[in-house]
């Protein structure tokens, strides 16, 4: 139906007819029937030629000599004349031959329809043509940054890089594009990608005139690059990814611990697969990668060192009870933890203890240390109590007998049971 743009009513009213009536026939007798009856100002042809009536509309079907339809009168006049109209309509006895009535169903306000098609597009509209990321300002800033990270992404030697890799002093090994990625959203811009298990010329000569630390998946794949890595480049450090993870699936928090982790490349070396390492004391521990603002700029950290400067292998011997004094971290779980000691030790970041207490002082412990301590081993499990303090005083580790029930998670602290440093 097609109405004039000032319309703002539609008359609907029923047609009944006893016999065969078509369009025309009702058409004519609208305009027959009604004419002379309201006077000179509502005459709807007159109405029609100035625009206040539009097109009349008719539907009319014929079935076993009935015929029934609908008409529909568009106005653009007022309330009441609108009404005077309709019940004109009503007046109406025969169409054509045939005895008929015509009776309104509704009068339709246009701009009410108009309104609730405008409230349903626009509530279609809310729904699906907003973007609904709605970002706060720590998110903006951080997109902003991330942004110009992946810009800096550069290439040595036809290799996927970061932009520090050519002039810098230590280098990271990564296996592959997205991992270089992965590492400048997180400020380290030293990564450079060996694009397979197939390492480079270009990156083992790199490694022979850099610090060189590789940073590794937690798979096979991980694996056979460490391999080739020991044949053809000179590593100093490696890290891995935790057990079947990659490293460009690693969070920030993730990625800085592993690193924290990374252990001596001949302590692993011929090693099938990727364990729970432990660091050389010797003095050869290597600089950190290089970071911007966003990241620490040491976060690579020798772990598990003792007094005389040896190692601890990490092997299934590793984890055996013995008598020697506590040096190393394993060694500091096995007396506290496995020897059932129901204590709580505090230990600074070369492992030594500086305090301990009953286990069920473990809260008092931490909080009155005169140094927050780098580690806290307990016999017995992990509380929420207990937890943030840790976090407060700065701990960067704890190992418990087991895990608490926690409501609350602080990521500054990583926490592992027994089970898990034993690997």
């Amino acid at each position: 139906m097609t109405l004039n743009d000032t319309a703002k009513y539609l008359i609907h009213a029923d047609i009944a007819a006893d016999g065969v009536v078509e369009r025309s026939d009702v058409v004519g007798a609208i305009f027959g029937q009604t004419e002379g009856l309201l006077g000179d100002d509502l005459d709807i042809h007159d109405l029609q030629q100035s625009s206040k009536v539009g097109r009349i509309d008719v539907e009319v079907a014929s079935q076993r000599g009935q015929s029934i339809g609908e008409v529909t009168v568009a106005t653009s006049m007022d309330k009441v004349e609108t009404a005077v109209l309709g019940a004109a309509l009503e007046t109406i006895e025969r169409i054509g031959p045939c005895r008929a009535t015509i009776e309104v169903s509704r009068i339709e306000d246009v701009r009410a329809a108009t309104r609730r098609e405008v409230v349903e597009r626009a509530r279609d509209l809310l729904s699906t043509a907003f973007d609904d990321t709605v970002m706060s300002s720590d998110e903006l800033l951080e997109s902003v940054r991330e942004s110009v990270r992946v810009e800096d992404v550069t290439e040595y030697e036809g290799y996927p890089a970061g932009p520090r890799v050519a002039e810098g002093d230590a280098i990271i090994v990564v296996e592959g594009r997205s991992d270089v990625l992965q590492l400048l959203r997180y400020g380290i811009k030293n990564a450079v990608a060996v694009e397979g298990t197939d390492v480079p010329e270009a990156v083992a000569d790199l490694t022979r005139n850099r610090t060189a630390t590789a940073f590794l998946d937690g798979d096979r794949g991980g694996e056979l690059i460490m391999k080739e890595l020991e044949q053809v480049a000179d590593i100093d450090a490696v890290a891995f990814a935790p057990p079947g993870r990659s490293v460009e699936d690693l969070t920030r928090e993730e990625v800085f611990a592993a690193l924290r982790e990374k252990v001596p490349f001949k302590a692993v070396s011929g090693a099938s697969a990727p364990r729970e390492l432990v660091a050389a004391t010797d003095g050869s521990a290597r600089p950190a990668p290089d970071v911007d603002s966003n990241g620490p700029r040491n976060p690579v950290r020798p772990i598990e060192p003792d007094a005389n400067g040896s190692t601890d292998s990490g092997g299934e011997s590793s984890i055996e009870p013995d008598s020697s004094e506590p040096e190393t971290l394993r060694s500091h779980v096995r007396a506290v933890i496995e020897g059932e000691s129901g204590t709580v030790r505090l230990l600074d970041d070369a492992f030594r203890e500086v305090a301990s207490a009953p286990a069920s002082e473990a809260f008092e412990t931490v909080s009155e240390a005169a140094d927050p301590p780098y580690a806290v081993v307990i016999d017995g499990p992990l509380t929420q109590r207990v937890l943030d303090v840790a976090a407060q005083r700065g701990v960067e580790q704890v190992i418990a007998r087991e895990r608490g029930q926690f409501t609350k998670r602080p990521t500054s602290v990583r926490i592992r049971t027994a089970d898990e440093l034993r690997g």
